[in-house]
């Protein structure tokens, strides 16, 4: 379907980034609600977030209601970035920070945080599959690298391959199967396994007692901060973490250049209003897949690495043809987003590096060239992440991509309804904000492992003693002081603040407003003039 995709919606030619990039730009409701949501709930869905409350980490459960909070959020501001971006053919986010604020800088800036944040997000799509062929015996055996890592490289074929000849169709179109095979494979687990175990009852009472037993049995380790607690609700030390997870992830992940490549995709703005209210269903999904980490645990599912837990639990709980179903699910669902991954962060490298600095002339059909070619660079990039980087929890893969995407909040979002920051101010608290999220993230240690690093997404917050929150939103909001604190400087300095390329109306247009239904492709351009 991938490499049939190419063919589907046909265009003329794939040759320029508006076909091969946005798929045309023509993606109706119906469409634009499987590919969204193909890109949102991945294998970070059916494989991290219930290995977190397999190993009892009380805040897991944070992706519930981050979703949730999401679409209220994307449903104000989205619209108004699909309309200037339609009117004047922004390509990317960061082709709308350099027309609006006239900064070439800033919107490299922007373009080099969207394709770093991408990377650990793609990785994750891999270790997905990864340990699915594990469970299955397919890689993971003997201790050669090659045996280890194998099915990475399978995966990065199959991904590269239909990525490059179809671009964003092909997601598009795989994500009907996708999203068809997860509801199947959810709706009946939540049913048949249930029943298998014994009832809810039992399960939850199963894993309150696993976590009870294991705090008695590891108490001094964990007052020694060598092991974390295990519960199924935070404790009180925990609210702000469970809380600033939540926060700090729904303003980050609309955030991410997959994401936003989904929505420029789509046909209008009623298109995006009507995903915002229709994907909360998804939500539901969400939770309900959640709870399968408490079904390993009420199923005596023993493994040393947690993301392994709900292969292993389909695997002895279904009969092997529907195990086969399910293991399906997870890989499509890891090949879906890390097509649209790839595309999108191909896009920021043509758009917003290689026209802005290396080659100003360059022509559609060239653009396309580069983004074919560096979505292949990106893929090679998260298997870095995945060969180079702690991976017993994936989640935390996709968590540092979150505090590094946050902080292109204030840019993008306030952009979008106010030119008031300054856009050395932005860049600033840009570069204030990433320094800080890193290096904090950097010094978190994975529990039991002194002296390493990189192992998970909570640290003490600034200026009190013991209160833990996510560090993305930390950043964030250290970001936004320097950025407010030094726009007033820049003001009352009286330093250039550039020129604006758009004007209020481009924020309103839709479908079939002059400029907007006829965009042509020759014309579109990161220097439109102001009109």
């Amino acid at each position: 379907m991938g490499f049939l995709a190419s063919r589907w919606r046909r265009a003329s030619a794939l040759d320029n980034l508006d076909e091969w990039g946005l798929g045309g730009r023509g993606f109706g409701t119906f469409v634009t609600w499987f590919l969204i949501g193909g890109d949102i709930y991945t294998a970070y869905t059916f494989v991290a977030v219930p290995a977190l409350l397999y190993a009892g980490n009380m805040v897991g459960f944070f992706a519930v209601p981050y979703t949730i909070v999401l679409y209220p959020i994307i449903f104000v501001f989205l619209p108004r970035l699909w309309s200037v971006s339609h009117r004047h053919g922004y390509v990317t986010p960061a082709d709308f920070i350099r027309g609006r604020f006239d900064s070439k800088p800033l919107a490299l800036a922007v373009a080099i945080t969207g394709i770093l944040a991408t990377m650990p997000y793609i990785a994750l799509q891999l270790v997905g599959i990864q340990v699915v062929l594990e469970v299955m015996g397919i890689g993971g055996q003997g201790d050669s690298w090659l045996a280890k890592d194998i099915p990475l490289f399978i995966a990065f074929a199959v991904l590269a391959a239909y990525t490059y000849s179809s671009g964003l169709r092909a997601p598009a179109l795989i994500a009907f199967v996708k999203d068809t095979l997860i509801y199947i494979v959810i709706i009946v687990a939540v049913i048949y396994i249930p029943i298998q175990l014994g009832g809810w009852d039992v399960i939850f009472g199963s894993a309150r007692d696993s976590f009870n037993s294991f705090n008695a049995d590891n108490a001094d380790a964990i007052a020694a901060g060598a092991a974390s607690p295990k519960g199924l609700v935070p404790v009180e030390a925990l609210h702000w973490a469970y809380a600033s997870l939540a926060l700090g992830s729904a303003l980050a992940l609309f955030m991410y250049p997959h994401s936003l490549t989904g929505v420029l995709a789509s046909a209008s703005r009623n298109v995006i209003r009507r995903n915002a209210a229709l994907l909360p269903a998804y939500s539901f999904l969400l939770g309900l897949l959640a709870l399968l980490g408490f079904m390993a645990v009420a199923a005596g599912i023993q493994v040393d690495n947690a993301q392994m837990a709900v292969p292993e639990l389909l695997r002895e709980m279904f009969p092997p043809w529907f195990a086969g179903v399910a293991f399906a699910a997870i890989g499509i669902g890891a090949l879906v987003p890390a097509a649209i991954m790839s595309i999108a962060a191909a896009n920021l490298w043509t758009r917003n590096i290689y026209k802005a600095y290396l080659n100003t002339e360059a022509t559609p059909a060239q653009e396309a060239k580069q983004s074919k070619l560096i979505s292949l660079v990106v893929k090679f990039g998260a298997l870095f992440f995945v060969l180079g980087l702690p991976s017993d929890f994936a989640i935390n893969l996709q968590l540092l991509g979150g505090v590094w995407i946050l902080q292109t909040f204030p840019a993008i979002v306030f952009g979008l309804y106010t030119r008031w920051f300054h856009r050395y101010a932005l860049l600033a608290g840009w570069a204030v904000g990433m320094a800080y999220g890193t290096w904090t993230a950097y010094l978190v240690e994975v529990p039991g492992d002194p002296g390493s690093h990189f192992g998970g997404s909570l640290a003490v917050v600034p200026f009190t003693e013991d209160v833990k929150g996510y560090i993305a939103l930390t950043a964030f909001v250290i970001n936004l002081l320097v950025a407010v604190v030094l726009t007033l400087a820049f003001r009352a300095l009286k330093v250039p603040a550039g020129q604006d390329h758009t004007v209020p109306e481009d924020y309103k247009a839709d479908a079939g407003d002059e400029g907007v239904e006829d965009l042509d492709v020759d014309e579109l351009s990161t220097d439109t003039p102001t009109r």
